[in-house]
């Protein structure tokens, strides 16, 4: 690859929405250049944040666990190999096993989870915007009640809406597996949230 022209034509590039792909940026960056660094970091952190956010419940130790999973990105660019695997695949797979790690040392009616709604439209009325936070909240206490692998397999499954041979890579188990965890992950929520169907706004019509 022309490192040069790759880092010319990334400079012009006004937005993230257009730049090259995943792993055309982590070659720059191995290469040198701190600018595919910056846009990956814009375009995969966030992600990386959020999953760790919803399996750890903790938003400073998802902080740590997204900066040591970035940085492990950082130090495995020069090795990548491209084609192997999807660079966000294998960062939730080291979000994941990160927070496991963290778990293991810390340690020594129904209610469709398709139906909980996106963070709060900044248009949306102020009850409104309360009303959709406490449905985050409950969903992430139900989250914190599930088994870890269930709230991991439904995470990726139901909120980062991974398909589910992904979800196997990420948690290196069978295909089976995963349906089997997101299937009874699914329900357990549902039952831990139907009795707040009324409270959080959810009406039977």
């Amino acid at each position: 690859m022309d490192t040069s022209a790759g880092r010319a034509s990334l400079e012009g590039l006004p937005k993230v929405s257009a730049t090259p792909d995943d792993e055309v940026l982590l070659e720059l960056f191995a290469q040198g250049d701190q600018r595919a660094a910056a846009l990956l970091t814009e375009r995969l952190g966030p992600r990386a944040f959020g999953v760790a956010m919803r399996v750890l419940g903790n938003r400073a130790e998802a902080e740590d666990v997204t900066q040591e999973a970035m940085m492990r990105l950082w130090r495995i660019a020069p090795e990548w190999r491209r084609g192997e695997a999807k660079i966000s695949t294998w960062l939730y797979r080291v979000v994941m096993n990160l927070c496991i790690d963290l778990k293991r040392r810390q340690r020594g009616g129904y209610l469709d989870l398709d139906a909980v709604p996106d963070p709060p439209d900044p248009a949306q009325s102020a009850p409104e915007a309360m009303q959709d936070g406490a449905r985050h909240d409950a969903l992430q206490e139900a989250l914190m009640q599930l088994p870890e692998r269930q709230r991991q397999a439904v995470i990726l499954r139901h909120l980062e809406e991974l398909a589910n041979p992904e979800i196997a890579g990420i948690m290196d188990i069978s295909v089976e597996a995963v349906e089997s965890l997101t299937a009874r992950g699914k329900r357990a929520l549902a039952a831990l949230l139907a009795g707040r169907r009324e409270e959080l706004g959810y009406h039977d019509g």
